[in-house]
């Protein structure tokens, strides 16, 4: 692979930005830099095989998470270490197993006591009318 310049990204970070699985998709994809000018092709008009991947998978962590509505840790505890595709988080959402329970319990958790920090800090810095 030659030296991608800054106009040009490796081939994961381009992933990233595509919200793919860089080892699901097309070696031609994997073995280059992308150009920018590419990558905003690609988000344009998607080919085929961006959009199988997109509606089937394998996804990558961080979506597989936001679907199952837990965090990436919380997957990792679960022992949730590749991706997974769409069916598969289908078929966890249909029928939970207890670590998706206790996981999503945990995240809520979590997040409500987060927002009552941020109120409580919003009283605190309200002024006082006398």
């Amino acid at each position: 692979m030659s030296r991608p310049n800054t106009q040009s990204m490796k081939p994961a970070t381009a992933a990233k930005k595509l919200d793919v699985y860089l080892p699901a998709t097309p070696a031609e994809f994997q073995e280059k830099a992308i150009t920018r000018d590419e990558l905003a092709a690609l988000q344009a008009e998607p080919p085929q095989w961006l959009q199988d991947l997109r509606k089937n998978g394998p996804h990558p962590k961080n979506l597989v998470a936001a679907r199952l509505g837990v965090s990436i840790s919380g997957l990792q505890r679960a022992g949730v270490g590749e991706a997974l595709t769409t069916e598969e988080i289908t078929a966890l959402l249909a029928d939970p197993p207890q670590w998706l329970i206790d996981e999503r319990a945990g995240l809520d958790a979590v997040r409500a006591d987060e927002q009552r920090v941020i109120e409580a800090r919003a009283a605190r810095n309200r002024p006082r009318r006398k």
